[in-house]
């Protein structure tokens, strides 16, 4: 009997714990998804002849003796990288020019037949050395679009592609990433054989999550800025969807899908620079600290990891500029991640799962992501409580969810105690992997985190606070049609000084207090207030410049430089067309306003007159596209033309595509050989984006010097 009535209570501890065991929830990540989530932040690398020839898409032509870094020192990027406090590097091994980064035996276009170390190199072999030598992941991209390739667009090309990617991931050491995109241009297209691919990753590297549009183990974000949705579930729908133009809508991809067939999370790519591949045109525009705080809160901050592209230069080393960046960067994320405020709070919930040893309120503020605290089935809204004997002052909010058992939380709200009343100071939806709220300073004694909705059980394995430092907002450049440049500075407190010969700013260089006059009359009024809020500079030029900006403190404390370089103004120019009044906006010098050709129209080509109002020595032009999101009318085909009567144009001085516009919308700068003219006419001869029938111009410039 006795043994009986064991044998009956072990039976019901064991149907218990059954009962409070935390079932899975929906798709789930693999082990090594898991493991990548967690990496959050890791460096890209292009390399390869677009960065001599100033190309983003190379056409596979160029003579591979034109990769002749000087000083190829994969040491120096890995070090970088891991300074930076980055977990990886994934490199360019081909692009899409066709160029390997090694000896392949698959192709006549590689670093055998470059100038670097007498075709004898191998970049992979490098890096792959670098980073196991640093502690750190190594990645590869390779393209399977090939511009060079002869059997591209055949039927035996997807072996072909088939065996250079087993070359690759058989030679080189483990590889936690690998990076495809279903990029397939040109004349010739290529059905691509993704099922070979995938399993050639596989055989090579069974841990390797693979990056596309639909995976099969993280996603594209849906842009080129870095940034996530708001709202952005790691599981996403790919029946009927494919790498490349038959992917997954953008606003799928950057959110994913609720209840999605597939654990796919977001990986958000974005350069350093305007542009992939490194250009000496852009050392000067490496993107601020204050960019990449926004692009880091927007990926790593919403449920996404960071892959930030650090070109390697023409010596083959990361250029200081870049490097200098990375650092500063680093230094404000450590300051603000520093002291863990929650450790110090007693934490409390409303609901907890009994029976399951492995769930505990106390986990929430341990400090690590592998241990959790759960509710019970039933409770798909809790409270937590952080409870200080003394007020704590935080400014950010640090979330993460037990993603091993499956995303689930649909709504949170954080509250706080403000003169004994209850005050709502933030309101999302999903967390994920990892959120971070990033708020204004809040004093208080208590914090609630609401778990207002979930689509099971709430499994949190952190919550954590923080008081970020304040950081000094960089100088804004901008300059007007009239040619008058007004530098703007958000943060009240500082000082901006300025120089206009290339030097840097120091507290000795030219400085203006007092607000912009109403004179500029063509600045929107929303940036008209903004403008004659803060503090500002204006000076004229009309034949263009260097401008140099950077904000001061009164402790010594400074922002990082900005430079803008101008042309000549527009000041002098005007459209010729029927539609002027709306045309002028393509030549306005604002960036926000944007000329869209009527919808009336016939559809491509489209063409844009201008009178210069002078004749000037032209040797390029640039063409800003639209931003946003659903952008409409970015150019891809161009062709340009000059005159000096506005009859004769004769052929164009320039043709060609503005490479990877679409996914990366920035100012596109074309240079040719010099010629005088008065007129210009700018012809968009095809869309970046399939289907559209209207032609769009945020800003048409020239380049005379």
């Amino acid at each position: 009997m006795k043994r009986q009535t064991l044998l009956l209570a072990g039976l019901l501890s064991f149907n218990m714990a059954m009962a409070q065991e935390i079932k899975p929830y929906g798709a789930l990540p693999s082990k090594a998804q898991v493991a990548w989530n967690d990496m959050e932040y890791y460096m890209f690398i292009h390399f390869g002849p677009n960065t001599f020839t100033n190309k983003e898409w190379g056409h596979g032509d160029e003579d591979p003796k034109v990769f002749n870094p000087t000083h190829v020192d994969a040491r120096q990027w890995a070090r970088t990288a891991k300074l930076a406090g980055m977990k990886g590097i994934v490199l360019t091994a081909k692009h899409h020019d066709g160029f390997c980064l090694w000896p392949s035996k698959y192709s006549t276009h590689t670093v055998r037949e470059s100038a670097w170390k007498d075709g004898k190199g191998d970049i992979l072999k490098e890096l792959s050395a670098a980073c196991k030598e640093y502690g750190l992941k190594f990645g590869v991209y390779l393209s399977p679009w090939d511009r060079n390739h002869p059997e591209y667009g055949t039927a035996t090309y997807n072996q072909v592609f088939a065996n250079t990617l087993n070359e690759v991931l058989s030679n080189y050491g483990p590889v936690f990433e690998q990076w495809f995109d279903g990029a397939n241009g040109g004349n010739v297209k290529q059905p691509y054989d993704w099922k070979l691919f995938h399993s050639v990753v596989y055989k090579n590297q069974p841990n390797a999550v693979i990056f596309s549009d639909v995976g099969p183990g993280c996603r594209w974000v849906g842009n080129e800025n870095g940034i996530a949705g708001t709202t952005n579930w790691s599981t996403l729908n790919v029946k009927g969807f494919a790498p490349g133009a038959d992917g997954p809508p953008a606003r799928s991809l950057n959110e994913g899908n609720e209840d999605g067939e597939q654990w796919i999370p977001a990986e958000c790519d974005v350069s350093i620079r305007p542009g992939w591949f490194y250009s000496p045109d852009t050392d000067d525009k490496v993107k601020s600290v204050s960019h990449l705080l926004d692009i880091y809160y927007g990926s790593v901050g919403r449920n996404g990891n960071l892959i930030l592209n650090v070109p390697v230069d023409r010596d083959g080393v990361i250029h200081p500029n870049d490097s200098t960046r990375l650092m500063e960067l680093r230094k404000v994320l450590d300051a603000s991640f520093k002291d863990n405020l929650a450790k110090k709070a007693v934490i409390t919930a409303t609901n907890t799962r009994t029976g399951n040893a492995a769930v505990k309120v106390s986990n929430l503020n341990d400090g690590t992501n592998t241990t959790y605290w759960a509710t019970t089935d039933a409770a798909k809204n809790t409270v937590i409580t952080l409870t200080y004997k003394k007020p704590i002052t935080f400014n950010r909010v640090v979330l993460q969810e037990y993603i091993a058992l499956g995303q689930r939380v649909q709504n949170f709200s954080v509250e706080i105690l403000e003169n004994g009343q209850l005050k709502e100071i933030a309101k999302e939806t999903t967390i994920g992997h990892k959120r971070i709220l990033r708020l204004p300073d809040y004093t208080t004694t208590q914090v609630r985190i609401n778990i207002l909705d979930a689509k099971a059980a709430p499994v949190i394995s952190e919550v954590q606070l923080y008081k970020a430092p304040v950081w000094l907002a960089t100088p804004e450049i901008m300059r007007l049609k009239n040619s008058q440049v007004i530098i703007t500075c958000a943060s009240a407190d500082a000082e901006i000084h300025y120089t206009l010969d290339g030097t840097e700013p120091t507290l000795k260089s030219p400085t203006k207090h007092g607000f912009i006059p109403p004179v500029i009359a063509n600045v929107s009024e929303e940036r008209r207030k903004n403008v004659e809020s803060e503090q500002s500079i204006m000076v004229d030029l009309p034949r263009g410049g260097v401008v140099k900006a950077k904000a001061f403190l009164k402790d010594g404390s400074s922002s990082e430089t900005v430079t803008a370089n101008f042309d000549v103004a527009p000041a002098k120019w005007m459209v010729l067309s029927t539609n002027a009044a709306a045309a002028a906006k393509g030549i306005d010098g604002q960036p926000s306003t944007v000329y869209v050709t009527p919808k009336e129209s016939a559809g491509y080509p489209h063409e844009l007159q201008i009178d210069l109002g002078e004749t000037l020595s032209l040797k390029g032009f640039t063409y800003l596209p639209p931003t946003g999101e659903g952008a409409k009318g970015v150019v891809y085909g161009y062709e340009y033309y000059t005159s000096t009567d506005g009859k004769n144009w004769g052929s164009p001085v320039a043709k060609g595509q503005f490479a990877n516009i679409k996914n990366n919308p920035v100012l596109q700068s074309v240079p040719f050989a010099a010629v005088n003219a008065r007129y210009i006419r700018f012809v968009a001869v095809s869309p970046a984006n399939d289907g559209d029938k209207q032609a769009a111009v945020a800003e048409l410039g020239v380049m005379t010097r």
